[in-house]
């Protein structure tokens, strides 16, 4: 086949790798774009799919990796926000529910799953009434359209459930759910489809400047921090998808903004599925908000803070006043205590929220708001990870006015995501899938929830190299494979990228990727052309980095956590400030 069919097949599969980032570059450079979106967060990616299926050329950069921020550092949950119906929110709620329908029915099946939870009563008459109310309008909203609805639970029924509480903890419980998704391989998979349908999806790309003709945006100066190569993106419009850094891209682009960002720190915390026995998730009220005790796969995923942050945006930091608060919490109504040692990772990420009269970060608005701050550049911000979509769709409808020529309607609520397709036969099939493979059904299982209809290129890589099929060394829910697949396909540029969210090797293990670290490096030195040097040198920066957080948490303050963390060298060491 010719090397020209080839790149062309590679683009419809939405392909990420080298060849392909090589080829972006150089379009970057020569082609005109209708948008150019900045940022490779949930929101960005969906602005770019969204861009791209209206049949406009789109362009998408990001300073670090696919997700490095908030998008990989969530609750992980699609829901509708039960808590802001007391808020009164009732149109974020009925949003964010139909959004959820979607990723479970259509758009994202094989990433985005049911997840049941307890909600513990704890007061006698009024609560069970008015919790089922509030729970009734969840349904009724589109909440049990394709999940079951809540269910009334005694305490024994409760306690059945989840053994792991304490019976003074409760009086009863009521059963619900809602929905669950590995955050970061859900933005991936958002941003290789924007790229199956001809978007330049580039990472490590960092934004220097802007472009002006007159008093209009014109697109961008970007440097590509691999090789410290510069390129000026020409585009009619661009889109600041950039979250937290929303502000600091404004002041780069010479404007004021229409709005403020707030960053509220959120910190979570992984243990071991034995640690607490439980048939279900559970979700806790607090002083200040809830909390949620998630399932995920062998472990529990238990958050979340919610702090404002004034420092380090790329890397916020967990204190162990954070990781003290939430294990006090838990406790409170655990029968058996958790402990620092049982903690096998802890995660911390930034909320984009919109500043508003309030000082608590909790009650700020979690609308997202989106404007025209010059002509040629819009900006949007605030939201939930759940109503991704709506926003893109808000954002990319808000460049009408820089766009040649009539622009068509959002059409994402019919995209699939890659691997969507064929997804649920290819489930039917996974005995058939696992003999063929010589792979356990179990593995196949977890593949497709990863992957989906992706599989078959996952395992082919193992057609000639049998091995590949093997587990990680020292993570074995992982498939040496899928690391090679992460760089060939995924846009895996640095072993970070692969420990931290291509898998979640970092925070699913109690060596957080350091005992892997070797092997995973020299899988990607393969593909990504890495000699001795620089494999060494990504095994020692991803291993200060874990020191440095493993320092940060022992630290009882934001400051001194920062201080500790931000002493670990960068992945991408030509980043400069402000990374944007």
């Amino acid at each position: 086949m010719s090397k020209d069919k080839t790149e062309t097949g590679n683009r419809l599969k939405g392909t990420l790798g080298p060849t392909e980032r090589a080829e972006n570059w150089k379009r970057l450079g020569t082609e005109e774009f209708d948008v150019v979106v900045i940022g490779g967060g949930v929101t960005g990616a969906g602005a770019a799919l969204d861009a791209a299926t209206r049949g406009l050329r789109v362009a998408l950069v990001e300073a670090r990796d696919l997700a490095a921020g908030t998008s990989s550092r969530s609750s992980k949950l699609f829901h509708g926000g039960l808590r802001y119906l007391e808020q009164l929110e009732f149109s974020l709620v009925r949003e964010a529910l139909r959004e959820r329908e979607l990723m479970l029915t259509r758009i994202a099946p094989h990433l985005v799953k049911p997840v049941p939870f307890l909600y513990p009563l704890t007061r006698r008459f009024w609560e069970r009434p008015y919790t089922a109310a509030g729970l009734l309008m969840y349904d009724t909203m589109g909440g049990a359209r394709s999940v079951p609805g809540q269910k009334h639970l005694s305490r024994a029924g409760a306690l059945r459930m989840v053994p792991a509480l304490k019976s003074s903890a409760l009086i009863g419980g009521i059963r619900y759910y809602d929905a669950q998704a590995d955050d970061a391989r859900h933005t991936m998979t958002v941003a290789r489809t924007a790229a199956r349908y001809g978007a330049v999806v580039t990472t490590s790309m960092q934004v220097t400047g802007f472009l002006r003709e007159a008093d209009r945006v014109a697109g961008l100066r970007v440097r590509d921090v691999e090789t410290a190569e510069e390129v000026e993106v020409r585009a009619h419009a661009v889109i600041n998808a950039t979250g937290v850094w929303t502000d600091e891209l404004q002041k780069l682009s010479g404007g004021r903004g229409r709005f403020r960002v707030r960053s509220s720190k959120g910190v979570h915390i992984v243990v071991p599925r034995d640690r607490i026995v439980a048939e279900s998730g559970m979700i806790l009220r607090t002083e200040k908000s809830v909390l949620f005790v998630i399932p995920w796969g062998n472990h529990w995923i238990i958050g979340t803070t919610d702090t404002d942050w004034h420092l380090d945006l790329a890397h916020p930091s967990a204190t162990k006043a954070d990781i003290d608060y939430l294990l006090e919490h838990v406790n409170s109504v655990l029968a058996t205590p958790l402990t620092h040692d049982d903690i096998e990772g802890v995660y911390a990420g930034l909320r984009p929220l919109l500043a508003g009269e309030s000082e608590e970060s909790s009650k700020l608005s979690r609308e997202h708001a989106v404007a025209r701050v010059a002509p040629g550049l819009v900006a949007i911000a605030g939201g939930k990870y759940t109503t991704y979509r709506v926003m893109a769709a808000d954002a990319v409808d808000t460049v009408s006015p820089d766009i040649p020529g009539r622009m068509a309607s959002s059409i994402t609520d019919q995209v699939p995501l890659i691997g969507a397709d064929g997804y649920h036969a290819l489930v039917n099939q996974a005995d058939q899938l696992a003999a063929a493979h010589g792979v356990h059904p179990y593995r196949i299982r977890h593949l497709l929830d990863r992957y989906g209809s992706e599989i078959h290129d996952v395992l082919g890589a193992a057609e000639k190299r049998p091995e590949l099929l093997k587990p990680v060394p020292a993570a074995p829910n992982y498939l040496q494979a899928e690391i090679v697949y992460a760089c060939s396909h995924e846009g895996a540029m640095h072993l970070e990228d692969v420990l931290t969210r291509r898998t979640r090797i970092s925070i699913e293990y109690p060596h957080r990727g350091v005992d892997c670290a070797d092997a995973v490096a020299r899988l990607m030195a393969e593909v990504l052309g890495w000699d001795e040097k620089t494999i060494a040198r990504e095994i020692a920066v991803y291993t200060e980095r874990v020191q440095a957080e493993r320092d940060s948490q022992t630290e009882p303050s934001d400051q001194a956590a920062d201080a500790k963390r931000s002493a670990a060298p960068e992945a991408r060491s030509s980043l400069v400030e402000p990374v944007v």
